[in-house]
Formats: C-alpha cells, structure tokens, sequence
C-alpha cells in the first residue's frame, strides 16, 4: 500500500494522531497527513534527528526501532524499519503508547509491503 493510504488508514483507526509523516530511508518525506505541504520537510528532519541522537546514546551501535517522546502539550512516536523507512506521529493528548506503537507498525509494515511488491 502506498504511504499516503497507509497513513489515511492510520489516522482513521488512531484517531488521537494529528499528524503523521513516513519518511524513506533516504530522508525524504514519502507521504504525510495533519501537517502542512510547507512543514512537512521539517517534520520529517526533526522525526529523524531525533532517532539518530537517541541511538547516539547507545554505545553498541544498535539500531533504535521505537521511540516516545512526551511534551508539554502532546506526544511524539515513531518507529523506524530495517530499510531505514520511518513512520512518525504527532499526538496531542495522553494516550495508551503501546496502541499507538502497534499502529504505527502496522502502518510500516504496510508501506514496506507494497515496496516488496512493487
């Protein structure tokens, strides 16, 4: 499934998820939902900025698959796949992070599925 349905079906299901961006390995922003055309590099660079500085603090080179991160006014969660694809989501209220994890890579994995089978 394109990135652009997958994230369609993410929000529908997910609904405490504002916005929400995948991201190709090679940084570029394959499809995104709730965030602004102009925004949405910016989202996609911090989502990633923020994952290389976590795994930064692993010392053993592994890569860093899931990450939250709660804000004053909401909560940021992405996952990443063995590509390097990642799927990242703004939430606005405290929800159940297993939940939105689930869903997030349920979201991945659909995305990566139609690369295989393309």
């Amino acid at each position: 499934m394109d990135a652009g349905r997958a994230l369609a079906d993410l929000v529908e299901i997910s609904p405490q998820i504002e916005a929400a961006a995948v991201i190709a390995g090679d940084g570029t922003v394959a499809g995104a939902v709730g965030v602004p055309e102009n925004r949405a590099d910016a989202f996609a660079r911090a989502a990633r900025e923020l994952l290389e500085r976590a795994a930064a603090f692993r010392g053993d080179g592994a890569r860093l698959t899931q990450i939250h991160a709660a804000l004053d006014d909401g909560e940021v969660f992405a996952v990443t796949g063995a590509d390097g694809r990642i799927v990242v989501a703004a939430v606005s209220e405290r929800t159940a992070p297993g939940l939105v994890f689930y869903d997030l890579k349920r979201c991945l994995a659909a995305v990566e599925e139609d690369r295989v089978g393309a």
